[in-house]
């Protein structure tokens, strides 16, 4: 996640309210009810998180994904192999978070039995912040695995052409009294969309997050759009992008990388691939020794000794846990260009009824 320069100023909305917002339009849209909460709570959950890279930024460009971008607003994901532990699901081209919602609900239930399960998925969309997924596991006592292909923003190390996607990868961890330790990081320095964000608001973005089109080092928001994400770890980022790529795709025969499209063009409907896991605890330790641990190692980070610039340590995912509840109690803070962006796909929409209807 990132803070966001200027969000003390923003106008603030209440989650339960925004999230009722937005799956009206997504049910407009031609989504049923219950898909349509399930992609808006997704969006509004990245947003109380300070996640807003993938929150309700959002909206207008999935509902353009569901009205003209080929994506199904009324896939139904299945099971198409079943073998122990490993599962393949097909999304039917429906949106991501609605795939990977059935993906981890399938892990979970198939780790009850076999203590440990992997759902490779195919068919499916863009599925949103990761964390949500394995934060489902981690709430019914289980580590929660996932990963995701995503368009190619970076090269090779080295190199010009921008071939290799972020692919991130997310775990989460259940504790006791302390809020799970969740890290969801993609391998490149920022997000697309946090670059967005940046442009939005009409500010640089820090020193390390991108390249220009000629692979020089920018603070330009719109000359990193046109160019290249600097992956975290040089050559290691490069090398963990593609393994976390090929994890989401091979074992379910989505696809890789260019063949999932490009920045230009966009993806191709139905064409992502996601990869799921569910590690029941108890089969290998009790699960409250376990959250015990977990307590444990979360309040040695945070009571270690900081630099001099630094107030204080965080262990992951306790930033956004912390973000999360204050939304939750002064909610959310949204950016004019976002706020813009629900109300104009709201408009569209009726307007496209009001024709239709005519």
């Amino acid at each position: 996640m990132a803070i966001y320069p200027g969000a003390d100023t923003e106008r603030r909305f209440s989650p339960d309210e925004l999230s009722g917002a937005v799956q009206e339009i997504f049910i407009a849209a031609g989504m049923s009810p219950d898909d349509a909460r399930e992609l808006a709570e997704s969006l509004v959950a990245a947003d109380q998180r300070g996640i807003h890279s993938h929150g309700t930024l959002r909206v207008p460009e999935y509902v353009e994904k569901l009205r003209v971008g080929g994506v199904n607003p009324r896939g139904r994901p299945r099971i198409v192999s079943s073998v122990g532990g490993a599962i393949v699901v097909d999304g039917d081209n429906a949106m991501g978070q609605i795939a990977a919602a059935f993906a981890m609900r399938e892990a979970i239930d198939r780790a009850r039995e076999t203590k440990v399960a992997f759902v490779a998925v195919r068919g499916s969309n863009h599925c949103g912040a990761l964390d949500r997924w394995v934060l489902r596991a981690a709430s019914e006592g289980m580590v929660g695995l996932a990963s995701t292909n995503a368009l190619p923003t970076m090269a090779p190390w080295g190199g010009r052409d921008k071939i290799v996607g972020m692919n991130p990868f997310a775990a989460a961890f259940p504790a006791a009294n302390e809020p799970p330790i969740v890290l969801d990081a993609a391998f490149g320095a920022t997000a697309h969309g946090k670059i967005r964000v940046y442009h939005q608001k009409g500010h640089p973005i820090p020193d390390g997050w991108a390249y220009d089109a000629q692979g020089e080092p920018t603070t330009d928001p719109a000359a990193a759009i046109g160019g290249l994400i600097q992956p975290i770890g040089q050559h290691k980022g490069i090398g963990l992008a593609v393994v976390m790529g090929m994890l989401s795709t091979l074992l379910s025969g989505a696809s890789y990388g260019t063949e999932l499209g490009d920045m230009i063009a966009g993806p191709k409907p139905g064409h992502d691939g996601h990869f799921f896991a569910a590690v029941d605890i108890a089969a290998f330790q009790p699960v409250e020794q376990v959250k015990a641990r977990v307590d444990s190692i979360s309040r040695e980070i945070q009571q270690s000794r900081p630099v001099a610039a630094t107030t204080r340590l965080y262990q992951p995912g306790l930033l956004e846990a912390q973000l999360e509840n204050a939304n939750a109690r002064d909610g959310i803070p949204l950016n004019e260009a976002t706020i813009l962006g629900i109300r104009t796909a709201a408009r569209n929409l009726v307007a496209q009824v009001i024709q239709n209807e005519g």
